[in-house]
């Protein structure tokens, strides 16, 4: 059977597309406007990660600030597991694979492709992997101050210094130029309706 109404399935797409997510910070060791004093290798320092404290449920990033060491002009693909009970724990979730150029220096988005579930005011670590390429530095300080973890090096707590992080969730909502659209599409659909 032909649909009447194939602006239906345009406008579904338009919005399915067109929608966008705002950055809910639960826990941070830093933001953008101090990056702190230093930078450790990810390669040697395995096992190396930061521990955390979460407050909501679920993890949908994990923001690291990130360096090229080597200047070697290849390019690194990482990957960020989210891991229970210890820095070498079981592997709760794994972020979808980033991939940085040579000379690359800023702050990257781990993202979740299906947020891992966690229990707010249990420890819970995370730990990027280099996958191919590297070496790779990520940004580490000891005035940070974040009070909920600290950061691991070579499989042992480093009290006092703290990965440069921001842990968080994307919350859903459609761009401007989608809700428009649908405005539109209401808009026709109710005169053509009433006529």
């Amino acid at each position: 059977m032909k649909t009447k109404r194939p602006w239906i399935i345009a406008v579904s797409v338009l919005l399915a597309n067109g929608v966008h997510g705002q950055f809910v910070y639960d826990q941070q060791s830093s933001d953008e406007s101090n990056l702190g004093g230093g930078a450790s290798d990810i390669q040697s320092g395995q096992p190396m990660g930061q521990s955390f404290i979460p407050a909501l449920s679920s993890v949908g990033f994990v923001r690291l600030y990130l360096s090229d060491s080597a200047l070697n002009s290849m390019s690194v693909t990482f990957r960020l597991d989210l891991r229970s009970d210890s820095i070498t724990g079981p592997i709760i979730g794994s972020s979808d694979l980033v991939t940085l150029s040579d000379g690359f220096i800023g702050a990257v988005n781990f993202f979740f492709s299906t947020p891992p579930s966690v229990t707010p005011g249990t420890s819970y670590y995370f730990r990027p992997e280099v996958i191919s390429g590297g070496p790779f530095s990520v940004y580490a300080y000891n005035s940070f101050g974040y009070s909920r973890g600290a950061a691991y090096y070579n499989g042992v707590a480093v009290p006092g210094y703290d990965l440069w992080f921001r842990e968080g969730v994307v919350v859903p909502e459609p761009s401007s130029g989608a809700i428009l659209l649908l405005g539109l599409c209401a808009f026709a659909a109710r005169k053509r309706w009433s006529s």
